[in-house]
């Protein structure tokens, strides 16, 4: 009985890991497309403001913001196919609601929903996700990625705020 026992705590144990290191890859997995979704929300919201925004500041945020997070969408993707995790190709269906009520906008109602919606708002929730992802990501490449990003986050977020103010 006591060997029965053994054989059963052994095998639950065996079980255990694979399942577990399954959960942990998924959890890279499920940030690297959530990474994907707000990068490519960003993107699009900022060619948007290319073509719509009256400010030539917002204009310059909105060039910067397509130029450094559609390379960082390539440094992502290329990560992401390393690991054969298949990204969205599109914001996900609540961003697409904003970019669809951010385009209905003109002039300085535009600027001022693309600063505080894309520029304030979707940084800090981009800048919370990369946090966790340089803190919990298991694959050692995933954590440096999501690390190497946030000063450049950061960056952008201290300048919407900006931008915000005046």
């Amino acid at each position: 009985m006591k060997s029965l026992l053994q054989s059963l705590l052994f095998l639950c144990l065996i079980l255990a890991g694979p399942a577990s290191a399954q959960r942990v890859a998924e959890d890279d997995a499920g940030f690297l497309r959530q990474a994907a979704h707000n990068g490519l929300a960003e993107v699009e919201a900022s060619r948007l403001a290319l073509q719509k925004a009256e400010d030539a500041q917002v204009q310059a945020y909105a060039r910067q913001m397509v130029e450094e997070h559609t390379r960082a969408h390539e440094a992502l993707a290329q990560l992401a196919g390393e690991r054969g995790v298949a990204l969205p190709q599109a914001p996900d269906a609540t961003q697409q609601a904003k970019l669809q009520a951010l385009g209905a906008l003109d002039g300085a109602a535009f600027d001022a929903r693309y600063v505080e919606e894309m520029g304030v708002k979707a940084h800090e929730q981009t800048i919370a996700l990369f946090q966790r992802g340089a803190s919990n990501a298991r694959d050692p490449q995933i954590k440096a990625f999501a690390s190497g990003q946030l000063p450049v986050l950061q960056r952008h977020l201290e300048r919407a705020r900006e931008l915000r103010r005046n």
